[in-house]
């Protein structure tokens, strides 16, 4: 293959967040230009130096000539950027599964950061912050006002920096700080295990680098722990996408050599392209086949995917492609319904555009543009049904979001009033203790959708959704 597609992305899943995820081709910038417009150009120049010598004050050349080619990129969908040089390393380091930090996963409650979870083995880990500790400062920076990103950006530096973390520990009622010296952190992609006896549940949070490995790892402990496997839950809920080589190979990992998994479409001839369950289209350069180690009884165990408006990109390839080929039972609600994809083109040793140059579509020939994926089995979030999902974000909430290209999208007019319940449901849960209102952590016995799921292995009655439909695509606002 001349090019490798790529999926990467940015998630914040929770109550009130959504997806912002990107499928990204890296090529680089053809030969042929297109004809300037001059005498918009012109016009351009004349803005240029008008603001140069008329502005109140003096302004910077660079920053004038990037913040134009930014805005320009940006104003065409959401997934097009400009990519300066810091964002273009932050780009890069998003697919790798690894960044320099201290290794915790974060939120935020009441304007403080949260510890979700320190990575096992970071920094952070040996430090010993806990869950549920709150960080007041960041170095001399006090958080409060700060927001997540901007606190992930301080945490984060260069190898074998320090940070001091000011910490406050509720259960303990005592402030202290932590000084920790940062270092290369591997996040942890796939997660799984044995939950009773012939059943099994896999997690990928993200395709990665290294998640097609940790994937083949995870599935021979499996294997090795239940020889007779009768059913398996691929749970894909929250997972913002990572690269389609990875999403490629665990596709092919349950499906017939050489199906489709993916097609691509666009206006260039390397954006028309088919990608198939083989070694060719997700082995590495210089690797071997990473599937080749997986046992042949995966190819035909009974499988049960599991959804949600978080599962975006990526997740949404392989979920398709097992839908398509009717590999699986799909469950959960719609997906989010990024289906574009993004071509990233250098324009220097360290900055570049990502430019949205196809969609892509399920081997069937469908467009998941603004839809996603329709679940085979709609089941809601929790008993008490999918209390929060209308918050979340999805692609068709996005400002400029590109259309599928198959019909004109309707606008969903009950979603609106699903918010308006949401948002009272959730000021409800707010006032309740912290313990009571927590949602039951995915891949445990409390896990509502999971339980479902096994049923459905077990041929035993699944709780569908009452109120759960098929979403229609909306229609763009211009």
């Amino acid at each position: 293959m001349g090019h490798k597609l790529k999926i990467a992305g940015w998630v914040s899943v929770g109550v009130v967040a959504g997806a912002l995820t990107t499928v990204s081709l890296q090529t680089v910038a053809r030969g042929a230009m297109t004809p300037l417009p001059l005498e918009e150009i012109q016009q351009l120049s004349a803005v240029f130096g008008l603001v140069k010598t008329d502005y109140v004050e003096p302004v910077d050349d660079k920053k004038l000539i990037t913040d134009a080619i930014s805005g320009m990129v940006a104003s065409l969908d959401p997934h097009s950027q400009y990519f300066d040089k810091k964002s273009f390393k932050e780009f890069r380091e998003g697919t790798s599964g690894r960044f320099v930090g201290v290794g915790i996963e974060i939120t935020q409650e009441d304007g403080l950061i949260k510890v979700v979870s320190p990575i096992e083995g970071s920094p952070a880990f040996r430090a010993g912050l806990k869950t549920n500790d709150l960080i007041t400062k960041i170095d001399e920076t006090a958080v409060k006002g700060l927001s997540l990103n901007d606190a992930v950006k301080r945490m984060r530096g260069e190898p074998n920096t320090k940070v001091t973390l000011t910490i406050f520990r509720k259960d303990e009622s005592r402030t202290f700080p932590v000084t920790i010296t940062r270092e290369e952190i591997k996040t942890q992609s796939v997660k799984g295990k044995v939950v009773e006896p012939g059943y099994a549940w896999i997690r990928l949070s993200q395709f990665q680098e290294r998640t097609v490995d940790d994937f083949v790892r995870k599935v021979e402990e499996v294997y090795k722990q239940e020889p007779n496997l009768k059913g398996l839950v691929l749970d894909l809920r929250n997972d913002p996408g990572g690269l389609l080589d990875a999403a490629v190979a665990v596709s092919a990992a349950f499906l017939p050599e050489n199906v489709t998994v993916v097609t691509t479409n666009g206006q260039l001839a390397d954006s028309k392209a088919t990608y198939k369950a083989s070694p060719d289209f997700y082995q590495r350069r210089g690797g071997g086949d990473p599937l080749r180690r997986l046992p042949a009884a995966l190819k035909s165990v009974p499988l049960v995917v599991l959804v949600n408006e978080g599962s975006a990109s990526a997740s949404e390839i392989v979920a398709g492609a097992l839908q398509d080929h009717k590999r699986a039972t799909i469950m959960g609600s719609q997906t989010f319904g990024k289906g574009s994809v993004q071509t990233v083109r250098p324009l220097g040793p360290d900055t570049g555009i990502k430019l949205t140059t196809a969609r892509y579509y399920t081997p069937s020939g469908k467009s998941i543009q603004a839809k996603g994926i329709v679940p085979d089995v709609m089941i809601d979030e929790s008993e008490e049904g999918n209390i929060f999902a209308a918050l979340r974000m999805r692609e068709a909430d996005l400002d400029k979001h590109l259309g599928s290209g198959q019909g004109e999208e309707k606008k969903d007019e009950a979603r609106e009033k699903a918010r308006e319940s949401a948002l009272k449901r959730m000021e409800e849960e707010a006032k309740k203790p912290a313990a009571e209102r927590k949602a039951p952590e995915f891949g445990s016995d409390k896990d509502f959708q999971l339980v479902q799921a096994l049923n459905q292995l077990k041929g035993r009655p699944v709780l569908v959704s009452k109120t759960l439909t098929e979403r229609k695509d909306e229609k763009k606002e211009n």
